[in-house]
């Protein structure tokens, strides 16, 4: 009787037992941890926008007092200031979150000059000094820069300029002269697609014109040859649009 009866508890010790394991919940392996893809970067891709600004004369004219006729050169080889406007498109390639490459082409139109001086005799034909315009010029440049925070650019950049110059010498003159620039500026990614930037250029073309041998060969007479560089500094502020063609629109991070 003892023997059944223990027999009976534990047959039903054990099956109280199995109905509480079947009421735990099972153990399951935890899900592992996927990261989520970085996102594209943010600077890498076409771009295109606006600027404007202002310039103004860089050079310092050319001292040689016995340049009588003032063409192409004379004392008063210097441009005034005025307003710098235009457009500019370009391409980046962001090496790394922190550093950046890219190209950049733009070109501008200019209310830069001086005019004729009639008061001094001297220094110009019949009574007339040189004065000098800058028409409009482009750009052609490479830039290198360093994210300081993931939406804020600082660059440098520098390579080819081309101008169109008008001096008078008695006789208006023209030409397209070319050289080099250089100078840097700071780029801040506002919002999703959209950038600002200031910038600053140094300019330094020379070069005479073929249509007017007054120009191109230096005319006047002088103790020394004259000087047709065409110098001016320019500061411009703009605003671009990134395409990120196939990244989607680039992530601005907050800070």
């Amino acid at each position: 009787m003892k023997k059944t009866l223990l027999t009976a508890v534990s047959l039903a010790v054990l099956a109280a037992g199995s109905a509480f394991a079947a009421d735990l919940p099972s153990r399951k392996e935890a899900p592992v941890y996927v990261p989520p893809p970085p996102p594209p970067p943010m600077w890498t891709g076409f771009y295109a926008g606006v600027n404007i600004g202002g310039g103004w004369d860089a050079g310092n004219g050319n001292g040689n007092a016995w340049n009588l006729f003032g063409a192409n050169g004379g004392v008063t080889n210097n441009m005034s200031g005025g307003v710098v406007g235009g457009g500019q498109v370009g391409y980046n390639y962001q090496i790394t979150p922190m550093f950046l490459v890219g190209v950049e082409t733009d070109f501008q139109g200019t209310s830069m000059g001086s005019g004729m001086n009639n008061n001094n005799w001297l220094w110009g034909w019949n009574g007339r000094a040189q004065g000098t315009s800058l028409d409009w010029f482009g750009t052609v440049r490479g830039r290198a820069g360093v994210t300081i925070t993931p939406t804020l650019l600082v660059y440098g950049t520098g390579g080819f300029a081309y101008a169109g110059v008008q001096r008078n010498g008695g006789f208006q003159t023209s030409a397209t002269q070319t050289g080099w620039t250089a100078g840097g500026g700071v780029e801040w990614m506002f919002m999703p697609n959209w950038s600002a930037k200031a910038e600053y250029l140094y300019t330094d073309v020379s070069g005479g014109g073929t249509n007017n041998w007054w120009f191109q060969n230096n005319a006047g007479l002088g103790l020394n040859s004259t000087n047709n560089h065409t110098r001016w500094n320019t500061i411009r502020a703009g605003v671009n649009y990134h395409f990120n063609f196939g990244a989607g629109a680039p992530v601005i991070a907050k800070y």
